[in-house]
């Protein structure tokens, strides 16, 4: 791929996106407010996962595309409301990517362990917070899929010292018995179900796997399989 100037790049997509919106621009584009947008950027981020995993490298670059643009796109409605712009998006990540890595930029020390480094991240994202949640539910987001927002709870709790709250649900889940046979369908409750998710989640950290990948994989395998046939 030819290298070009990437400032121009930008500027011309950023002007593309004024034109989008102006008066004589697109009707559609012109009516959009970031909460009619906020599914398309769940879709485009999806859709690039999928793409990843395929290893498809053309696709990759079109959807990388496409997640960029949902940026663009609400970067461009909030500088209409004279509130932020692209180029202040771009300044508030430089500035969090320096801020978190003073082992890299700062050079604090040049020897800091895996574990040390995690704890040096974990302190500074605390410092970072602006409201009252406490650091378990901090920037947890409710779209994220069920299991991946597992994940990420599990691992919290690790890093809490709290694992004996999990156990607790194991306990639970453990009291009530699951029956199946070939001629009765599986007797479980909703409550029952989610426990064992969750604990699945929880051997998935364990073994340091990633539950949401590996459920997407062998989903993938089974339709392939199905499409075979």
């Amino acid at each position: 791929m030819a290298h070009k100037n990437p400032h121009k790049s930008i500027d011309a997509l950023l002007k593309i996106m004024r034109d989008l919106r102006a008066p004589d621009g697109c009707p559609w584009d012109a009516e959009q407010t970031p909460e009619s947008l906020a599914p398309y950027i769940l879709e485009e981020a999806c859709e690039l996962i999928d793409a990843i995993e395929e290893g498809d490298t053309e696709l990759i670059l079109d959807e990388l595309g496409d997640l960029l643009l949902q940026v663009v796109f609400q970067a461009q409605i909030f500088s209409e409301r004279r509130q932020f712009d692209f180029y202040d998006v771009s300044a508030c990540i430089a500035e969090k990517l320096l801020r978190r890595h003073p082992h890299v930029f700062a050079r604090e020390n040049d020897d800091f362990t895996e574990t040390e480094l995690d704890s040096q991240w974990e302190t500074i994202k605390r410092s970072e917070a602006t409201h009252n949640k406490s650091c378990l539910a901090d920037h947890l987001p409710g779209k994220l899929p069920a299991l991946q927002r597992a994940q990420k709870l599990v691992a919290r709790i690790y890093k809490a010292g709290r694992q004996q709250e999990l156990s607790d649900c194991h306990e639970i889940s453990e009291k009530t018995e699951c029956h199946a046979d070939q001629d009765k369908a599986v007797t479980i409750d909703e409550e029952t179900l989610g426990l064992l998710l969750l604990q699945i989640v929880r051997i998935s950290h364990d073994a340091g796997l990633d539950a949401e990948s590996a459920l997407r994989k062998t989903t993938r395998k089974l339709l392939q399989q199905l499409d075979a046939d």
